[in-house]
């Protein structure tokens, strides 16, 4: 970087303090205690858990190793389908849908629901002729993806819902 454009970037940051510009998950602000306090519920297959794993490593960390205040509860849904038909009706792409509602409540059986959502990340896959291998690798690769994705959003929206209400936290 010239000098020029460093003083630019410099000023850009200073100013971003007065325009109200605050880190979502900065250092001893509420939004990294209440994250900490999230339990992430066990989530069925295997993508419920490549999820589970992505939110718990989002999470943890975060916030007090003690009792946690919250429990995250996380359906989810996977879904394939072919595109890119040819000819001889076969496909060469298959697009997937990962759709995950989630709800974020008191622990325990009764506990008061706080809020409840809806995520989805979209990708997909080229499918090469009689290469069963690659198509597998490929898959899982998408799944893996899938589920960091879906992470990011949900873990992106518990930090913004504890945010906006520190007195939850």
């Amino acid at each position: 970087m010239r000098v020029g454009q460093r003083i630019i970037a410099a000023a850009l940051v200073v100013n971003l303090g007065g325009c109200g510009f605050h880190p979502l998950y900065a250092p001893g602000g509420g939004t990294a205690a209440g994250l900490g306090d999230v339990f992430v519920d066990v989530i069925p297959n295997r993508n419920g858990q490549l999820l589970r794993e992505a939110l718990e490593r989002r999470l943890e960390g975060t916030g007090s190793d003690g009792s946690k205040q919250y429990e995250l509860t996380v359906g989810l849904i996977f879904s394939g389908s072919a595109i890119g038909i040819q000819g001889d009706n076969s496909s060469d792409r298959t697009r997937f849908l990962g759709t995950a509602t989630y709800t974020l409540k008191q622990p325990g059986l009764l506990g008061k629901k706080i809020m409840t959502h809806t995520v989805r990340s979209l990708d997909g896959t080229n499918v090469i002729d009689e290469q069963f291998f690659y198509s597998d690798l490929s898959a899982e690769a998408v799944q893996r993806r899938m589920a960091e994705n879906l992470a990011d959003q949900i873990v992106q929206e518990l930090a913004i819902y504890f945010r906006a209400h520190p007195d939850q936290t």
